[in-house]
């Protein structure tokens, strides 16, 4: 009989201690802060009315600058991030051999033009005794030849000094615009060769995007079109305008390259930025889509997801598997469902189980 009377005794003990802390832990949860927080219903979309590609920016006015000549550098004057102006002189090119091929032609003009000025006295003297009939015809002709000889014997000495100036132009690189170097493939005492890419320089503030467009979708992208095109490295989406969409796929593998014009714009855009390019099209029959906006969306680590609140009013955090951006937003494949709604915003640090109250 002691022994039950023990045993009860130990049970009702346990109880005790069961009911103490279950009450304790409920006097903690009771005190926890409540968040305010905002709710958002999903948005429904066609994702079908757009259709998202790659594209690349790059600067209006570019160039990749080169020479016709073989020959050491003899100066490089300018960095990369130096900003130039239109004519100034970027990089020279050993031009001995061409100071001397000019100084040849030189002296080919002066022996030219001495011979011809002798025969275009001949040739006069001779016109004058062939009208007073001193001299044959046969004479005449032939003073006529030798004058027509010397004429273009100066002629093409003339032609051949152009020829030797345009060359130097080779030997000096300037600057075809006003902008900022870019890249610099040479130094100074480097052997420049006729093709090869010495300097770039493009314009900044002025940019284009080149995108690329599959064949079973180019025949919905029009000219003056105008697109949104999100910057992934700045997360800004920008506005643009289809400005030439080419009719070949050729050289470029079945894809169809599409230039748009970028409106001016504050945002840090540099050349060379990838892109995404939403052009509005129209697919019929295309299901909807749930689109969120990118700032309701918690990383961690590869894992994406959205807080919801629960029946308790509780934050809850939903893992979600998202796809396509369309601007400023994100569709979301699984997760989320068409009828629920998420929390936008929160005056406080969510965490799973928080307390919130919907403001």
């Amino acid at each position: 009989m002691k022994k039950y009377i023990y045993l009860i005794s130990i049970i009702s003990a346990a109880l005790f201690i069961t009911s103490c802390s279950s009450d304790k832990k409920k006097v903690i949860t009771d005190n926890s802060p409540v968040i305010q927080v905002n709710l958002s219903k999903v948005a429904l979309n066609n994702k079908g009315q757009f259709l998202s590609v790659s594209g690349k920016i790059k600067a209006v006015n570019s160039a990749d600058l080169s020479t016709r000549m073989t020959g050491f550098v003899t100066k490089a004057n300018v960095n990369v991030g130096d900003k130039v102006t239109k004519g100034q002189l970027l990089i020279s090119i050993n031009n001995t051999d061409l100071q001397a091929k000019k100084g040849q032609i030189n002296a080919g003009i002066t022996q030219a033009k001495t011979a011809f000025n002798n025969a275009e006295k001949n040739y006069n003297r001779f016109k004058n005794l062939f009208e007073s009939n001193s001299i044959t015809q046969k004479e005449m002709d032939d003073m006529t030849a030798n004058y027509q000889i010397a004429k273009a014997g100066l002629e093409s000495a003339n032609q051949m000094k152009n020829e030797i100036n345009a060359q130097f132009k080779y030997a000096n690189i300037t600057a075809p615009f006003s902008g900022v170097i870019t890249s610099k493939n040479i130094e100074v005492g480097d052997m420049a060769n006729p093709g090869m890419s010495l300097i770039s320089v493009e314009t900044p503030g002025d940019f284009e995007v080149i995108a690329m467009v599959p064949e079973t979708e180019i025949s919905q992208i029009n000219t003056g079109t105008e697109v949104t095109v999100l910057v992934k490295s700045i997360n800004k989406s920008l506005q643009g305008k289809v400005e030439e969409v080419s009719t070949s796929a050729k050289n470029t593998g079945g894809q169809y390259l599409v230039k748009i014009n970028l409106e001016k714009t504050d945002a840090s855009i540099l050349s060379g930025m990838f892109t995404t390019v939403q052009f509005p099209v129209d697919k019929k029959n295309s299901s909807e889509s749930i689109l969120i906006p990118m700032e309701a969306i918690i990383t961690n680590g590869q894992l994406s997801g959205v807080y919801t609140v629960s029946e308790s009013n509780t934050a809850l955090l939903r893992w979600l598997r998202l796809g396509r951006t369309y601007g400023n937003q994100v569709e979301v494949l699984s997760g989320l469902n068409a009828d629920e709604s998420y929390i936008i915003s929160a005056d406080g640090k969510l965490f799973n189980g928080v307390k919130v109250r919907v403001q």
